[in-house]
């Protein structure tokens, strides 16, 4: 079942006694019978002492990500404590069954867990190594290709949790999970819900959008690729690029591509927008696909937007998601790979395009909701607790 405004209710309850005596720490019990045991999430504690309403107002996954996986383990009869995944002083003084963390607390917890605790690892993004080194590799290029140095923006602590794991699962296509591969662990894949939800596309006038496209993104520009696309377009003055994210705040970046940012007709810059509004609305109505050639994910949530918003992708591997048969994969994302991606589909029939629009909001309605999430990774938890018997 979705998430439920009853269910909001009793988290609101415990966020109460969370805020007021349990000092970084969120206790849930399941309302229908004595838990059978409890469980530890690490994760984020910040949608729990929030209401609903401003819930539905953020653009972010991981407030429902955390509750709905809540949700399932009250569900499965357990007490669930939540902290954050930040937190490196909570200490526990329970038996857990298991512990569900998301970075690097399980190296920390390990010591204090009974032996028949169940360790499972949530992976949100590729191997801290991967991605340290594939940044610094697009900040390397970078500055050889426009003598321009950036700060890194996107760098990640250490961390040995696929090591102490059990159990782990990861969003995306397999690209994050193949960065583990090394720790010989079983990895279940689990599709990245989407915060937002957009009507079909079908009355888009693909004639008149053709050569409009737009970048999605947060921060660190470089490492998610927009310092290509602008040079791209830059190049191609007959196409439009909407670029939606807190570009501005990135100083250097903005140092570096004043000109394509600010003085070249045929970019905008929209800045941090939301997606819920109606700027953004009107954005995606008039444009017809997403360039996003990030160099490390786990599941890129501005491209889950674009997929529900109609937009045809044009993304690489390492955006976490999968483009074809719909959109265009880029292999080395190199500036001349964006302009000939781009021409090819700005080159297909309008038919074609509202096919493969239809077809990729078809696709994200089917995997990428929250009800989908909910479902593979209830299915995910009682794979384990069955094997574990708890």
């Amino acid at each position: 079942m979705p998430f439920t405004d009853s269910f909001f209710a009793l988290y609101r309850v415990y966020a109460r006694k969370f805020e007021r005596h349990f000092r970084g720490k969120v206790t849930l019990v399941p309302t229908v019978s004595r838990p059978k045991d409890a469980v530890l999430l690490s994760y984020v504690t910040h949608p729990f002492a929030i209401t609903k309403k401003e819930l539905d107002r953020s653009p972010h996954t991981n407030p429902w990500e955390c509750l709905i996986i809540a949700e399932i383990l009250l569900e499965q009869g357990f007490a669930v404590d939540v902290i954050d995944w930040t937190n490196t002083t909570f200490i526990p003084k329970k038996d857990y069954a298991a512990v569900i963390d998301v970075n690097q607390n399980l190296e920390r917890l390990t010591p204090f867990l009974n032996e028949r605790c169940v360790k499972i690892f949530y992976i949100t993004g590729a191997h801290w190594r991967y991605q340290n080194e594939a940044e610094q590799g697009r900040l390397k290029e970078l500055k050889e290709r426009r003598e321009c140095i950036l700060e890194p923006r996107r760098q990640m602590n250490p961390s040995n949790n696929i090591e102490y794991a059990d159990y782990a699962s990861a969003l995306g296509n397999g690209f994050a999970k193949d960065t583990f591969s090394y720790a010989n662990k079983d990895i279940v894949n689990i599709p990245l819900l989407s915060a937002v939800l957009f009507p079909s596309p079908e009355r888009k006038d693909f004639k008149n959008i053709k050569k409009n496209f737009v970048w999605i993104g947060g921060g660190g520009a470089s490492h998610k690729g927009l310092d290509r696309v602008l040079e791209a377009f830059a190049q191609m003055p007959e196409y439009k690029l909407t670029v939606c994210g807190p570009v501005a705040t990135e100083k250097d970046f903005v140092e570096c591509y004043k000109k394509e940012l600010y003085e070249t007709p045929n970019i905008k810059l929209s800045g941090r927008i939301d997606v819920r509004g109606e700027q953004f609305k009107k954005i995606v109505d008039n444009s017809v696909g997403l360039i996003y050639p990030s160099c490390s994910e786990g599941q890129a949530g501005s491209v889950i937007t674009g997929l529900h918003a109609g937009l045809i992708p044009i993304i690489t591997r390492q955006s976490g998601v999968n483009a074809e048969p719909f959109g265009i994969e880029l292999k080395t994302a190199s500036i001349q790979e964006i302009i000939d991606a781009v021409k090819r589909i700005a080159a297909l029939t309008d038919d074609e395009l509202k096919s493969r629009s239809l077809a990729v909001w078809n696709y994200a309605q089917k995997h990428h909701t929250k009800e989908q999430f909910k479902e593979s990774y209830a299915s995910f938890m009682d794979k384990i607790m069955k094997e574990k018997k708890i």
